[in-house]
C-alpha cells in the first residue's frame, strides 16, 4: 500500500553506523512499527525504538532523548523533505 523505502532506511543505518535508531511514524503507520523494528534489528546491528508520541512534521523532534544515546532519528512522513524548498 505504501512504499516505506525500507531498503533505503537499512542503507542509511549502515552508512551512519548507527547503533540506536528512533522511529517517528504518523498515526496511520504506527500499526506497522513492529514490522519496521524487526527488519532494522535483523538486517543491521542497530537497536530500534519507536516514538509513540505525537509527530507533526520534520520540525517536531522529540525532546529529552539524551539519556538514550540515539544515533539516528528516522521520521516517516507524507512528503519528501527537500532543503531547496525552504
Amino acid at each position: 500500500m505504501y512504499n516505506l523505502e525500507l531498503e533505503k532506511l537499512i542503507k542509511e543505518i549502515e552508512k551512519t553506523k548507527a547503533k540506536q535508531v528512533l522511529l517517528q511514524l504518523p498515526d496511520g503507520l504506527k500499526n506497522r512499527s513492529n514490522e519496521i523494528v524487526e527488519l532494522i534489528e535483523t538486517k543491521t546491528n542497530a537497536k530500534a525504538f519507536i516514538w509513540f508520541g505525537d509527530c507533526f512534521g520534520a520540525c517536531d523532534l522529540p525532546l529529552g532523548l539524551n539519556s538514550l544515546d540515539i544515533d539516528l532519528i528516522i521520521q516517516f512522513g507524507h512528503n519528501r523533505f527537500n532543503k531547496e524548498n525552504w
